[in-house]
């Protein structure tokens, strides 16, 4: 099963979302209000992103970034968790395993539903 990460308000989460649904790929759909992201998950998305997932071009993470970049990587995950929309979004993965973070039209028409 195909599950989306993200934040039900997000403009580039949307796109995304129209994407899938004009595919009519089917998915489960997780709102990091309402159900966080685990210190786990955290980890996962940060090996397929390369980094911790966070988006530095976002509005939450640049209020944070002075703090976040004197913290140790476990405090990094901590403040990265209880501030959810610092998150690369969204994030897709299928049986537990991270295929794509972000939206890319292109990107996502080479992803196996």
């Amino acid at each position: 099963m195909l599950c989306m990460y993200a934040i039900a308000n997000c403009d580039t989460v949307k796109k995304a979302r129209a994407f899938l649904d004009k595919k009519k790929v089917e998915y489960e759909f997780v709102d990091f209000k309402k159900t966080p992201p685990t210190v786990e998950q955290i980890k996962r998305w940060g090996e397929f992103f390369g980094e911790l997932p966070v988006n530095k071009k976002g509005i939450t993470f640049r209020k944070f970034k002075d703090e976040y970049e004197s913290l140790t990587s476990a405090q990094k995950i901590k403040l990265i968790i209880e501030n959810s929309s610092m998150i690369k979004r969204p994030v897709l993965e299928k049986n537990n395993k991270t295929i794509a973070m972000g939206f890319d039209e292109e990107s996502y028409k080479g992803l196996k539903f």
